[in-house]
C-alpha cells in the first residue's frame, strides 16, 4: 500500500471522526442553527459532507485513471447542495452521523487502494477552469478537506450563537 494513500486516508478518517464528535456534541438548537453565509443548518451540512464522499471518490478514481472531470461547474455544485438541503432539511443527528461513518470508511478504503502513480495522475478538471491537476490534489481539496472545512464553519456559527449579545464571538 502507498504510504501517501495511507496518510490521505488517515487524514480523511480524522476529519470525519472530528465532524461526528462535533455533531454528537451539538445541542438540538445548535443542530438546527443556520450557518452564516451558507444558510444551511448544521445538521444538513453534516449530512451533506457524508453524502458527497461517494461522488468525490468516484471523480478522484476517474482522475487516477487519467480521465478528466468535464462538465462539472460550481453552479452545478451549488444546485446539488441546494437540492440536498431541501431534501434533508429534517435529517436526524443519528442518521447524519451514521452516514458520515459509513461513507467516510468507504472513502478511506478507496483512497488506500490508490497507488502513488494513480495519486500523481493528472487531467483537466472543469471546476478549476480545466486546469490539469493531480488526483492527490483533488482528493485533498475535496474528500479529505470537506469535513474539516464544514466543521470549522459549524464551530464558528456555534461560537457566535453562544456569545453574549454585543460580545465578539
Amino acid at each position: 500500500m502507498s504510504r501517501r494513500a495511507e496518510a490521505l486516508a488517515q487524514r480523511l478518517e480524522q476529519g470525519a471522526s472530528d465532524l461526528t464528535a462535533l455533531a454528537a456534541s451539538l445541542t438540538d438548537d445548535e443542530w438546527e442553527l443556520r450557518l452564516p453565509g451558507d444558510g444551511r443548518t448544521a445538521g444538513v451540512v453534516v449530512h451533506h459532507v457524508a453524502s458527497m464522499y461517494p461522488l468525490e471518490i468516484q471523480l478522484a478514481q476517474g482522475l487516477a485513471e487519467g480521465q478528466p472531470i468535464a462538465g462539472v461547474s460550481w453552479d452545478a455544485v451549488h444546485e446539488i447542495n441546494a437540492t440536498h438541503a431541501r431534501e434533508y432539511a429534517d435529517v436526524t443527528r443519528e442518521a447524519a452521523i451514521e452516514l458520515v461513518r459509513r461513507n467516510s470508511a468507504a472513502a478511506a478504503t478507496a483512497i488506500r487502494g490508490l497507488s502513488d502513480a494513480q495519486l500523481d495522475q493528472a487531467a483537466p478538471i472543469s471546476l478549476y477552469s480545466d486546469t490539469t491537476l493531480t488526483c492527490q490534489f483533488f482528493l485533498e481539496d475535496h474528500a479529505v478537506r470537506h469535513s474539516y472545512h464544514h466543521a470549522a464553519a459549524i464551530r464558528r456559527a456555534v461560537a457566535g450563537a453562544r456569545a453574549p449579545e454585543g460580545a465578539a464571538a
